[in-house]
């Protein structure tokens, strides 16, 4: 029988910059202990590693990274060793764990009300000075290889910026795709601690992560280290849509991802870490289906991007169930193949995904879900009903062949009876949302010229 224990412990981290590895320790009650290792590239410069702003920076990639490993028991009783927090900090990381672990507290039947609980220093701890507003002139992009980090480096390269790209594992596809933008590209590797998939296989609680959050802390280590003034993350405003309630919480697979957590992580940088670099995210006013519509204007990346997730999975253990860079199986390959749909040939989404998944009925259900109409949107990165229903109504209305595949005939004789108006509804989900986004931001997308062609 698996133990139990009553504590979770941040002990320690280390950056050892003789090996180039930054250590991430941890512990259950002292008796069970962990170690994190990110190894950096050669060639990562290491002249700012001992700076106050990458010491912040490590110190927040502890508490983010500790996450993976909270969640193997998930008691009640936390203790931070390896640094000090003010009372709004611990209000960061409270709702960091509670809101990033929404997921897995769903599939796992926990009732997460007053679980998480960060305790603060006696006294508020000081927060950094006002953050100058400069223009961004050297970026760090996080690189996933799919569409969305494509259309954010396209839009950086139409405005001048200099750019890098950042990787967190290692992946050919990744490395052919920066080669083909004939951009830097950095690569840090991740190894978690080999016990925790021990306790995964002997019953310990498992689950999604924010891992969006643990990527924002550690790309701000390393845009220190190499001197960047800013971040670029490429998240969509599709995923600020939930997927299902659970005791009084709205349990969203991307919350990491979403505007909340954006403006929560953004803040906390900029108050708690670092004046030196700046987040940004040029696609936050956009729906996928729009950030869609800017990649397939670039048919140069066509063959060479995936946004298939099995392609990241940490030992690649999936890679010989499918060839080439989309699996056609899952929700993310259904959802992506109708958003090229909407904007392409289906000849050439054919030729993209090696097949053609509208005629795959084992993928009936998963479009059911995708545009709403039964159960909840797939515990997947994928946007919301509204723009499924757009996309498939734009891929029929460009391709007429589309109307007579297995899901065509389903969600014309189904679904597309009960939108009252096609047409407002492909211009809504098209139409940026400038609220709440800079002014930078705002400049950026008025230049785009989004759903002039649809």
């Amino acid at each position: 029988m698996i133990s139990q224990y009553a504590k979770f412990i941040f002990e320690s981290y280390i950056f050892d910059e003789q090996k180039r590895q930054i250590l991430l320790n941890y512990s259950f009650d002292d008796k069970l202990h962990f170690t994190e290792t990110i190894n950096l590239e050669e060639g990562t410069p290491l002249k700012n590693a001992r700076s106050a702003d990458v010491q912040r920076a490590i110190f927040a990639l502890h508490l983010a990274g500790g996450i993976s490993y909270y969640k193997a028991f998930a008691p009640r009783q936390i203790e931070v060793r390896s640094g000090q927090l003010s009372t709004e900090q611990a209000i960061f990381w409270n709702n960091f764990y509670t809101k990033g672990l929404g997921e897995y507290f769903y599939k796992n039947k926990i009732d997460f009300r007053g679980l998480i609980n960060f305790s603060s220093a006696r006294t508020d701890l000081p927060k950094l000075g006002e953050s100058p507003k400069n223009q961004p002139q050297n970026a760090l992009v996080p690189f996933g290889g799919g569409k969305d980090s494509q259309v954010t480096v396209e839009i950086l390269r139409r405005h001048q910026i200099k750019m890098t790209l950042f990787r967190m594992q290692p992946h050919p596809f990744i490395t052919q795709l920066a080669e083909l933008n004939d951009l830097p590209l950095t690569s840090v590797k991740r190894t978690l601690d080999a016990k925790l998939f021990d306790l995964n296989a002997q019953g310990a609680f498992n689950g999604h992560v924010p891992i969006t959050g643990y990527v924002t802390f550690l790309a701000i280590i390393l845009a220190l280290l190499n001197g960047q003034d800013s971040v670029f993350f490429s998240n969509e405003r599709s995923s600020d849509y939930g997927n299902v309630d659970y005791l009084g919480m709205s349990v969203n697979h991307q919350w990491s991802k979403s505007m909340e957590a954006e403006r929560m992580l953004a803040n906390y940088i900029n108050l708690f870490i670092t004046k030196k670099v700046q987040y940004h995210n040029v696609l936050r006013p956009l729906s996928e289906l729009a950030i869609a519509q800017l990649f397939c204007r670039q048919p140069k990346y066509f063959m060479h991007i995936t946004s298939c997730n099995r392609n990241w999975l940490w030992n690649n253990q999936d890679q010989s169930q499918h060839s080439g860079r989309w699996c056609g199986k899952c929700e993310k390959c259904a959802f992506v193949f109708a958003l090229f749909a909407a904007f392409l040939t289906l000849p050439k989404v054919i030729e993209i995904f090696g097949k053609n998944l509208f005629n795959d009925d084992s993928l009936l259900p998963f479009y059911r879900q995708l545009w709403g109409a039964e159960s909840f949107k797939p515990f997947e990165c994928v946007g919301t009903p509204e723009e499924m229903q757009a996309a498939l109504y734009l891929a029929i209305k460009r391709n007429k062949e589309t109307a007579q595949t297995v899901i065509g005939k389903e969600f014309v004789s189904q679904m597309l009876p009960n939108i009252f108006n096609p047409c407002k509804l492909v211009k809504n989900v098209l139409t940026p949302n400038l609220s709440g986004v800079s002014p930078f931001v705002t400049s950026i997308i008025k230049q785009e010229n989004i759903h002039e062609d649809f």
